[in-house]
């Protein structure tokens, strides 16, 4: 997938149609980036057919990807998601048409939910949770601390960084793992290759994912990482649920080789009723909430990336975030 921002010929903007729930201070920003245009405003279930046909830029992928078809005269594709996947395969975008992804708009959101999470399994807030419903008044035993923690954080971007400045400021020392090993940035102390996994991974008291999804990660914490992790260590995913094997996972919290894990991130999802992973002791489950709109900086961060690339559009300036060129 071609990532690259390169400049090209700019673009009359004459219809915006907007799949988001937008205020209004957020709908003047946005209209205030094409003067010109006419916005429409939509959503998933009850968008018309003609205003997907006239539309010439869409912001917002509540959409079926297949719909997209119906934008025949699309020319450029701003989605709310960091993630793009099903609007890559062949034949969904209308040809010509550029679309870019919403990276950097969730980092505080995914890492401030990833963290509490975390530090909630630490704690072993969860048992009191269930104690204080039983009305039992139990000391559920020791806990454990982020100060002077080894944290090591897969996935280097945004939201990986933003777990990691959060983690710092508790006192942890903080790896990023990336594609290629490289000279470490303001948030972490070191920065290690994805193949290097197998040797550190017993070094860590608290592994963290935020790993895309690809045929490089999916499957790629399964029982021989598990099995590399520190004993009593913690595992975090608020990444994509296709990179765990559920099974491992499930075995390594039984036997205690893990102390706990935090997933926002299932697969598949929602997470049928009589799956195992309900019933794993020291796990942490929510919905694949982290990153939705909960946190009203999220849709402020939106509408400034969009803002930005309506503008670049016209300008024939570089895209923000470009994923499809």
């Amino acid at each position: 997938m071609d990532t690259s921002a390169q400049t090209s010929t700019p673009v009359t903007v004459r219809n915006v149609l907007v799949l988001l729930d937008l205020t209004e201070s957020q709908r003047e920003r946005l209209e205030a980036a094409a003067p010109h245009a006419r916005f429409s405003y939509s959503t998933r279930t009850g968008t018309p057919a003609e205003l997907l046909a006239g539309a010439d830029v869409i912001v917002g992928n509540p959409l079926p990807a297949p719909r997209l078809a119906e934008a025949e005269n699309l020319v450029f594709f701003q989605l709310n998601s960091a993630g793009y996947d099903p609007y890559v395969k062949p034949g969904v975008l209308p040809s010509g048409a550029r679309m870019a992804s919403a990276v950097g708009a969730y980092g505080q959101a995914v890492s401030e939910h990833m963290l509490a999470m975390l530090l909630g399994l630490m704690k072993r807030l969860p048992a009191y949770r269930d104690d204080q419903h039983a009305r039992t008044w139990t000391d559920e035993g020791a806990v454990t601390t982020l100060a002077g923690a080894h944290v090591l954080v897969l996935g280097a971007g945004d939201i990986g960084s933003h777990f990691a400045k959060l983690a710092c400021a508790l006192g942890a020392h903080v790896t990023g793992v990336r594609r290629r090993a490289g000279a470490p940035t303001s948030d972490f102390e070191a920065m290690a290759a994805l193949k290097d996994l197998p040797e550190i991974l017993g070094d860590f008291d608290v592994v963290a994912s935020f790993l895309p999804s690809s045929e490089e990660t999916r499957g790629l914490a399964d029982g021989a990482f598990f099995s590399a992790m520190r004993e009593g260590a913690f595992f975090v995913n608020g990444g994509r649920g296709d990179l765990v094997d559920q099974k491992s996972l499930v075995d390594a919290l039984a036997s205690g080789k893990l102390a706990g894990a935090a997933l926002d991130v299932t697969t598949p999802e929602p997470l049928p009723a009589d799956d195992p992973l309900w019933d794993a002791p020291n796990l942490f489950i929510t919905p694949h909430v982290s990153g939705g709109f909960h946190l009203p900086v999220v849709l402020e961060n939106i509408t400034t990336i969009a803002a930005e690339n309506i503008c670049a559009l016209q300008a024939g300036e570089p895209i923000r975030n470009l994923v499809q060129a």
